[in-house]
């Protein structure tokens, strides 16, 4: 019995040693990692770097000159976002928003005036703002240009009385989004995409813009209206009866703004 028990405490001791030779080691070591989503918002444009109107035609006066697809614009953001574009000059800060005159063909006709408001250009997009159901008034520019006859707000281009970028507000036009964040829920700004992954010529992140210049006869451009369209700015409205535009040559420049939306 005593040989036995001898055996029994000389194999659990082999088992042990045995156990204790094949135990598994473990050290651990850890590595934090950190990843920093930065916002990103980029907006691709081409176009040309001047964009000339030229008129030499009595028709081109009554008729109007258009650009097509002068300037693409295509947007990819990371937040939601809004889009829009401002007329500005050097000459626009405190002035109301004028071109500037950089040639001058006569002025010997005192009916002639070489302010030229900003808002006679007229934009148009090639579709309609999708972020703009909790705007009121005009929107954007996704209108067609109205018939030389008839006067019409509806393509406009904004701008800032003081001359700044400051954002449209909720009356004023947008191409993508809109100012604020009430009203329809998800109405008033553009979710953040792609047009690399949204594809097509319709689609909500890219943009083909339309210029046009309608004079009249005689020049006093009609369709120059603030840009939430109530307050016409055309030369006669704003200098009286019997006046028109001075002939000369004339500069301006359209910046396109694209903003997280707030």
């Amino acid at each position: 019995m005593r040989k036995l028990s001898k055996l029994m405490l000389t194999l659990l001791m082999i088992a042990g040693v045995f156990g204790t030779a094949n135990a598994q080691l473990i050290d651990e070591k850890d590595v934090t990692v950190t990843m920093d989503l930065q916002p990103v918002l980029q907006l691709d444009m081409t176009t040309a770097n001047q964009l000339e109107f030229v008129f030499d035609d009595i028709n081109e006066y009554y008729a109007g000159i258009t650009n097509y697809a002068a300037t693409i614009l295509k947007v990819s953001s990371t937040v939601s976002w809004d889009l829009y574009a401002v007329g500005r000059s050097s000459g626009s800060s405190g002035s109301g928003g004028f071109w500037d005159q950089q040639i001058d063909y006569g002025s010997d006709n005192t009916n002639a005036i070489d302010q030229l408001p900003l808002s006679l250009l007229e934009l148009r997009q090639s579709q309609p703002n999708s972020g703009a159901g909790a705007a009121t008034g005009i929107s954007d520019y996704s209108a067609a240009f109205s018939p030389n006859q008839s006067v019409s707000a509806g393509n406009s281009l904004f701008t800032n009385p003081d001359g700044s970028i400051t954002a449209p507000t909720a009356a004023d036009k947008y191409i993508g989004g809109h100012a604020g964040t009430s009203g329809v829920a998800g109405d008033d700004f553009m979710p953040g995409g792609s047009y690399m992954t949204q594809t097509g010529t319709t689609s909500d992140y890219y943009y083909a813009m339309d210029y046009r210049i309608l004079p009249s006869l005689p020049a006093i451009f009609p369709n120059a209206h603030s840009a939430d369209g109530t307050t016409a700015q055309d030369i006669v409205t704003t200098n009286g009866a019997g006046t028109y535009a001075e002939p000369g040559v004339y500069t301006m420049y359209v910046q396109y703004v694209l903003l997280e939306d707030q």
